[in-house]
């Protein structure tokens, strides 16, 4: 059998009842909450990562400089991974029991468990040469392993529907997903791992970081078995398709605007919530002195997402889903601009303004954050419609690539930022009163910036608005309907 042509796997096909044709079960809600679970699975070991900077320079007081400059080496390296990883599953025709993509899930899974844990060992006595072995070493083998698991669990996004609602559903429940991920470990992470002098215990996060491994695992296993997919993994777009072609892959990938557009904006969030996060917990300890109530802040941000996951899917109908983005875009830049300008003094009055900054930031961010995954599923059948070739993992795995990189860019460059305006990591919890007034400023200017820089990829790049959208699903139901009444008659 050829796999191009291959059915879907039998584990999602169910036989009508007369016996003679396999019949897909319908979409719905099990769908959206299997999906999501995947995403608070990819969480599960990712939410400790913001922690990384303040256990390494705190706890195992490695340089700040030298953290930055390994950071950024172990980060290229994760950026140039996800792509490897894509091309490599869109090349693989072999045929698997769970198919293709869950398999890839299942085995990053596994490896999540000690890989996560293994970011954290807390020995901070042990020679200098050693720490950043155990820390290049376990950032790698950790990445390795998220990334076989979360580049396939993207870009299966793809083929759990072909229905646009559907899709925008799974956005935004994959979103939930990691909301829900996020809260239990913003609340419960600073509770647990800072002590009454907002000191970091590091032995309790490498126990933290093994047992959010172990509950990752478990929601990436309800999600493999209770997903299921409805287009085929080996979809086979025409007869004359060109052999795969890594280089044309990248090509399409860097002129497909709508790629490019949604993954700048998303590289925009990115910079703000991971390269502020050393510079806000620096703030909750030295400038409101109290690490363990950025917690609560943190869910306060959540609470507009949840709050639009309702009405997602039919905003997305009335207005679009870059319409909706680029609105939310701009209430991102205002609330950022009032974090910046307002007198965030440091008492509790303070806290309370910039919690109400932060949620109205949350408020704009937490609409693009519902549909951004729908929009670069918009992206893949972007592909091709302009170039007639499906190349989910290789276009997923680009746009998880720079997402990376200002992942990586963004924590180093802060951190340089940081030891610039006075930051000591020896001080722990205790920065100096200059010092703590320079992270004030600091993360509101990270913000800022990096909501124009979504409000300029939404606007101007992103060019899938309501109406090229609806053309464009047109004409690739009709091309595809031309082509399996073609291959029907041979």
């Amino acid at each position: 059998m050829d796999p191009n042509t291959a059915p879907m796997q039998g584990e999602n096909l169910q036989q009508d009842s007369a016996g003679s044709a396999p019949a897909v079960k319908k979409f719905g809600m099990l769908d959206n909450i299997a999906y999501a679970a995947g995403d608070f699975g990819c969480n599960m070991s990712f939410a400790l990562k913001g922690t990384l900077v303040i256990f390494w320079t705190q706890f195992m007081q490695m340089d700040s400089i030298l953290y930055a400059g390994l950071l950024l080496i172990v980060q290229i390296w994760d950026a140039i991974n996800d792509p490897l990883v894509g091309v490599f599953i869109d090349a693989d025709r072999r045929q698997y029991r769970l198919g293709k993509f869950k398999t890839y899930i299942l085995i990053g899974s596994i490896g999540l468990i000690i890989a996560g844990a293994l970011c954290f060992v807390p020995i901070p006595n042990a020679p200098a040469m050693a720490k950043n072995i155990i820390f290049i070493a376990g950032y790698v083998l950790w990445d390795a392993f998220y990334t076989i698991a979360n580049v396939p669990y993207g870009s299966m996004l793809n083929l759990i529907s072909a229905d646009p609602g559907d899709r925008a559903s799974l956005s935004a429940w994959r979103s939930i997903g990691a909301l829900v991920g996020n809260i239990l470990t913003m609340v419960l992470i600073p509770i647990i791992i800072y002590d009454s002098d907002n000191n970091i215990r590091g032995v309790r996060v490498f126990f933290l970081a093994l047992v959010m491994g172990i509950i990752g695992f478990f929601a990436f296993q309800f999600m493999i078995k209770k997903t299921v997919l409805r287009v085929d993994e080996y979809v086979k777009v025409s007869e004359d398709r060109p052999k795969f072609n890594i280089f044309t892959a990248m090509k399409n990938f860097l002129t497909n605007r709508p790629a490019v557009g949604a993954t700048l904006a998303v590289m925009g969030m990115f910079l703000g919530m991971q390269g502020a996060a050393a510079a806000v917990t620096v703030l909750f300890q030295s400038y409101f002195k109290n690490a363990q109530v950025s917690g609560i802040v943190s869910l306060f941000q959540m609470l507009p997402m949840l709050l639009f996951t309702p009405f997602i899917r039919k905003g997305v109908k009335r207005f679009g889903k870059k319409e909706l983005s680029v609105v939310g875009a701009i209430v991102c830049v205002i609330a950022c601009a009032g974090l910046l300008i307002l007198p965030i003094t440091p008492d509790s009055k303070g806290i309370a303004m910039y919690t109400v900054c932060q949620l109205i930031n949350s408020l704009g961010m937490g609409i693009f954050s519902l549909v951004s995954w729908s929009m670069m599923a918009d992206a893949i059948d972007y592909n091709e419609w302009k170039h007639n070739t499906r190349e989910e993992g290789t276009i997923y795995s680009l746009h998880s690539f720079f997402r990376k990189l200002a992942q990586g860019f963004g924590p180093s460059i802060v951190l340089v930022i940081m030891v610039a305006v006075g930051y000591v990591e020896a001080d722990r919890g205790n920065q100096t009163a200059q010092v703590a007034m320079n992270m004030r400023y600091l993360v509101a200017a990270l913000y800022l910036a990096t909501a124009l820089i979504q409000l300029a990829a939404l606007a101007l790049v992103y060019n899938l608005d309501k109406t090229t959208l609806a053309q464009m699903e047109s004409e690739l139901e009709a091309r595809r309907g031309a082509a399996s009444s073609s291959q029907s008659s041979e």
